[in-house]
């Protein structure tokens, strides 16, 4: 952002042919306003509860234009991008939750995490495949969406509903698919992609992400 903002300070003292503009300018504060801006467009998109926050890294993309089909509860931090698309899908992230810079949260259907989940940065999570499996129709409605955009329907995209449960830790660049459920307090090991069910209380990792060991459950009081 701040490479932008100094080309952007640039062209404006070459259209004003003043020096003067240049040394005045606070550059800092013209970042802060532009991630004002950023984060304020967030929220005009979604529903968030008290204290959950959204840093300049965030963006939200509601395709549907309706706030209630992304919730967000209480004491939730987030640098990821969240979109729903035209066609369906939702979001619901509950409290102290913790989502990282460069993560994806896409849905078509229905993405649901629980409360005291942390996801890492770089972290696909996608429940749908966005794309039809026959080539003609995949190229058909990619054409259509050039020249007419996003559609409204999308019958033949295959999409199921992925489910993260509480205390769940995703490291980074985990990829999670359509159609899973992460059980309570798992961890994903970096790098992994979860094509099928995860147990609570356990470690998964690879590619796919495979059983790696139990975790015990501890009450810490």
């Amino acid at each position: 952002m701040k490479f932008i903002v100094r080309i952007l300070v640039k062209i404006l003292n070459r259209l004003l042919s003043s020096e003067a503009i240049h040394e005045k300018l606070d550059y800092g504060l013209i970042i802060q306003k532009f991630a004002e801006i950023k984060i304020n467009k967030c929220l005009e998109q979604v529903v968030i509860g008290k204290n959950s926050k959204f840093y300049e890294q965030a963006v939200v993309h509601n395709f549907q234009y309706d706030k209630n089909k992304i919730q967000i509860g209480e004491n939730t931090h987030i640098r990821s991008e969240l979109l729903i698309f035209l066609h369906g899908g939702q979001i619901a992230i509950g409290d102290n939750c913790y989502l990282g810079h460069n993560s994806m949260i896409w849905s078509g259907n229905n993405i649901k995490i629980g409360n005291d989940v942390l996801i890492s940065h770089n972290c696909s999570i996608i429940d749908t495949n966005s794309h039809e499996i026959d080539y003609l129709q995949r190229a058909e409605t990619y054409k259509n969406r050039l020249k007419y955009g996003n559609p409204k329907t999308e019958p033949n995209v295959l999409t199921e509903p992925i489910v993260i449960e509480d205390h769940v830790w995703l490291s980074f660049n985990v990829i999670v698919l359509k159609g899973v459920t992460i059980g309570k307090g798992a961890i994903i090991a970096a790098g992994s992609v979860v094509t099928k069910n995860v147990e609570p209380f356990t470690m998964v990792a690879g590619n796919p992400a495979k059983f790696v060991k139990n975790i015990p459950e501890k009450s810490f009081r």
